[in-house]
């Protein structure tokens, strides 16, 4: 018997390319400034979710998203390598969300699709670092949850074994279905694109983006209806407006820099012995060391 797996996944700027027009005035991310990436944790979970559907057949792994419209080129990733339905969740009202507010909609899209065992997701998003909205997601919708998971060891109708990090070490962890599970970095990474499923999906698009192509593409999506990426906006999931985007998020960003360290001072030694010496006295000298 298959199980109904649901990933959440986010695209996310590239943070190795912070620069100064990051940040918008009102302390949201300038998104169309910088480069966007699948995020490496969701990746992860992705991959998890795989394993799991490789395991058990007539699984389905179905990978939602909310962000702009642009945030197709990750559900497409998400379909070259192995996911069977994509959803974006795309609204004005979701722009500018929180941790919060973006766990409202996800969760509110999650009871949308209903009919699930397990729900996947990263960790942490790499824009933000905060490790919130998976359980935040959980709480929402009442489930347990196990997070910093490496890897699912089994899967039944009863419910999960997996291996969590915890500090010092791992754990092993039994848990029930339905539950959320999230994914650290350290897990396997995700499986590479599918040549077959590229060719077939590289033009997956969205009604509206099917609609802009011209009747033509319209006809050919319609012949497949893998073709079509859902998209969703706050109306189709029936959500709270005051709950969602800037009007839901009680946080406030209030800057982005790229950090780089740079030293003060710096001295050069060589393998001199007495210059070995000397570092060794400068470095007990300073409790660096001893």
């Amino acid at each position: 018997m298959g199980f109904n797996i649901i990933v959440l996944a986010k695209q996310v700027p590239d943070t190795r390319n912070v620069g100064s027009q990051a940040m918008n005035a009102d302390g949201t991310i300038n998104r169309s400034a910088l480069p966007a990436v699948f995020n490496p944790d969701d990746l992860c979970a992705l991959e998890q979710a795989l394993r799991i559907k490789e395991r058990n057949a007539g699984s389905k792994v179905t990978v939602l998203t909310m962000g702009p419209k642009r945030a197709t080129e990750l559900l497409r990733e998400a379909l070259y390598r192995g996911a069977d339905d994509v959803i974006l969740l795309s609204d004005a009202a979701f722009a500018g969300a929180d941790t919060l507010a973006t766990s409202y909609a996800l969760s509110t899209a999650i009871r949308k699709i209903g009919n699930y065992d397990i729900i996947l997701c990263g960790r942490q998003a790499i824009d933000g670092d905060t490790a919130q909205v998976g359980p935040q997601v959980a709480s929402m919708l009442e489930l347990p949850q196990v997070t910093c998971v490496r890897e699912i060891v089994e899967m039944g109708q009863s419910g999960i074994v997996a291996v969590r990090s915890i500090e010092n070490g791992t754990e092993l962890v039994k848990a029930p279905l339905p539950l959320l599970v999230t994914v650290e970095g350290s897990a396997a990474p995700c499986r590479p694109r599918n040549a077959y499923r590229m060719l077939r999906f590289h033009r997956a698009a969205t009604a509206a983006e099917q609609a802009a192509e011209g009747y033509e593409y319209k006809a050919r999506a319609l012949a497949d209806e893998a073709l079509t990426i859902k998209e969703w906006a706050l109306a189709d999931i029936d959500g709270d407006a005051s709950r969602c985007g800037l009007s839901g998020s009680p946080t406030k960003v209030k800057a982005v820099a790229n950090i780089v360290f740079k030293a003060k001072e710096s001295k050069r030694y060589t393998a001199d012995s007495e210059q070995v010496k000397s570092l060794v006295a400068e470095l007990l000298s300073n409790h660096i060391i001893g």
